[in-house]
């Protein structure tokens, strides 16, 4: 496995992976892996011949300082389970690599980062949208592997993609969870105990939803009433948003629905130190 720390060289090696006739799968992550990142590997290797992956904390996606400097680092840990994994490279850049002193490109996708995330998280799309750029500039993949727990990431990527016209093909790898339910994320080991358990409460809000929707409801307020109240049963919770969209669009559905919906959470529990952690999960509900 080929460890890479500039852009310069990813380019040059991946030129010569094309000159070979090679297709490039590379699976963008902020580190800190668990098996959701790793089945995200395995579709990159149903798509290609070398498979690679990135892993750098992005600081422009992070609005709250505090957030980043909590956030996981365990590149040594991460390189040898991308060694297992079969990687063929990994790309480490440091922040100077990819935000060269003086920087001011930014790219923005407008529509689709006004709701769920791109609201309570200002500015956090434009850091994924030019992050992921670079990285694709870099590494010029043939396809990009994304996880579906960031729902509204993945379709901003896809509109990214097609809006600028990139030569890569955005593939969304199922959601991961744990044994109990809960999305697997790197954010989990962070959750004080009870939280942890109590963390239980998004899953029960999805699945309540989901069940109502397969027995008949309709109405959006009634499943978001729902889903609320199953967040509630969960003292330590704080909600950040319950939403109901189109799945496309991701604007608010309709009063009734008349297709599938995608029902995002996004849900604050204490951590065991410093500030609360704020999981993400969503299900599109269909009938």
């Amino acid at each position: 496995m080929r460890v890479v720390e500039s852009r310069r060289e990813l380019q040059e090696l991946s030129d010569r992976g094309r000159v070979a006739g090679h297709r490039i799968a590379l699976v963008p992550t902020m580190g800190a892996l668990h098996a959701g990142h790793l089945s995200l590997v395995s579709l990159a290797r149903e798509r290609a011949e070398q498979v690679w992956a990135s892993i750098f904390v992005n600081p422009t996606q992070f609005e709250n300082p505090a957030d980043l400097t909590a956030y996981p680092r365990t590149l040594e840990r991460d390189l040898e389970a991308c060694r297992a994994a079969g990687i063929d490279a990994v790309f480490t850049p440091s922040a100077a690599e990819l935000y060269p002193e003086n920087s001011q490109t930014w790219v923005e996708v407008s529509e689709l980062t006004r709701t769920l995330c791109g609201a309570s998280r200002p500015g956090h799309f434009r850091g994924v949208a030019t992050v992921v750029s670079k990285l694709f500039l870099a590494a010029k993949p043939h396809v990009a592997v994304f996880g579906e727990k960031d729902y509204q990431q993945l379709a901003v990527l896809r509109r990214m993609v097609a809006d600028l016209g990139f030569d890569v093909e955005i593939v969304g790898g199922p959601i991961v969870r744990e044994a109990d339910g809960l999305a697997l994320s790197s954010r989990n080991v962070r959750l004080a105990p009870e939280a942890r358990r109590q963390a239980l409460a998004l899953v029960r809000a999805l699945e309540a939803a989901e069940a109502a929707v397969k027995a008949g409801e309709r109405s959006s307020a009634a499943l978001l009433d729902l889903a609320r109240s199953e967040i509630a049963r969960a003292p330590l919770a704080r909600i950040d948003y319950v939403e109901l969209c189109d799945p496309d669009s991701l604007q608010p559905s309709l009063a009734e629905l008349d297709g599938p919906g995608l029902l995002a959470l996004a849900v604050y529990f204490p951590s065991g130190a410093g500030d609360p952690v704020r999981l993400i999960d969503n299900r599109v509900l269909r009938f």
